[in-house]
């Protein structure tokens, strides 16, 4: 209770976003029909007790699209953050740690790919890979991961000199055990609350290459994919940009506000300066 009082917005927006969740893994419970199915004869019906939000061009309940797609779209959302807080903290690490060439080779690496505007670069590889989910979450980890490199990095570099490293070092700890014992929990709340701001971005990210038909493929439900789907019928059937595009809306701002939140929470406060005081 102690907790709950002292970080509500964390357990607010960590229920909503824990709610999101839910509604994603009971999608086949929660869809009144099966998001694939096609009937022409209710091609873009308008809704109604049939089709609470409505059909799509082949007839298609989109209610169940979007509660399906939500599984789509959080599944490759944390898919690619997962992968970018492990690998990009893993060779930040590795970089700051070992210096020299290793950390001049992956240094030089990431500044060639931060070098372009990463939608862009993102764009250009999921085209070449070809259309699909996966492809989509190749290119944009391709362009992030050198962020959270360079931010494990500078910070292992600020704690690799510190007294208790070179203490563990004099003792003859291994350095497997220096990273994972020292290292890496120093680095964790820094990397953990980036991985929180993130979620809310790499989410439109994702739906943008949808839209653009670099993600997933037609007719896996996916809300980009939705929004690009609808745009052709924007006006004679608004319902299939709104319902996608509100529950995008809705996702990213509860896991911004989660992720704003969590950096409260896990950032150390800095002390009040005395002549302040």
């Amino acid at each position: 209770m102690r907790f709950i009082k002292t970080h509500k917005a964390f357990c607010i927006f960590l229920i909503l976003a824990l709610t999101i969740v839910l509604v994603a893994v009971l999608a086949p419970v929660l869809a009144p029909r099966d998001p694939l199915q096609a009937i022409l004869s209710d091609t873009l019906k308008p809704p109604c007790d049939q089709y609470p939000w409505g059909a799509d061009k082949l007839g298609r309940d989109v209610l169940s699209r979007v509660l399906f797609g939500a599984r789509t779209s959080l599944t490759m959302t944390f898919s690619l953050v997962g992968f970018l807080f492990v690998f990009g903290t893993a060779l930040g690490i590795i970089s700051g740690w070992c210096g020299g060439l290793v950390d001049g080779i992956v240094m030089r690496i990431a500044d060639i790919m931060l070098a372009f505007p990463g939608i862009l670069l993102a764009v250009a590889i999921a085209g070449l890979l070809g259309a699909s989910s996966i492809n989509a979450v190749f290119a944009l980890a391709a362009v992030t991961w050198p962020k959270y490199a360079r931010l494990s990095r500078s910070l292992t570099l600020k704690i690799k000199h510190a007294d208790y490293i070179a203490g563990a070092r004099v003792v003859g700890t291994p350095t497997y055990r220096i990273l994972l014992r020292y290292v890496l929990p120093e680095l964790l709340p820094t990397m953990l609350v980036t991985v929180g701001m993130d979620i809310g971005t790499m989410m439109l990210e994702l739906a943008g290459l949808s839209f653009l038909g670099f993600g997933a493929k037609p007719p896996i439900p996916e809300w980009g994919a939705m929004l690009s789907e609808g745009r052709s019928y924007m006006r004679q059937a608004p319902w299939l940009m709104i319902y996608p595009g509100l529950a995008i809306f809705i996702v990213v701002v509860i896991f911004n506000l989660l992720g704003d939140s969590i950096r409260d929470w896990l950032e150390p406060r800095r002390p009040l300066d005395k002549d302040n005081q």
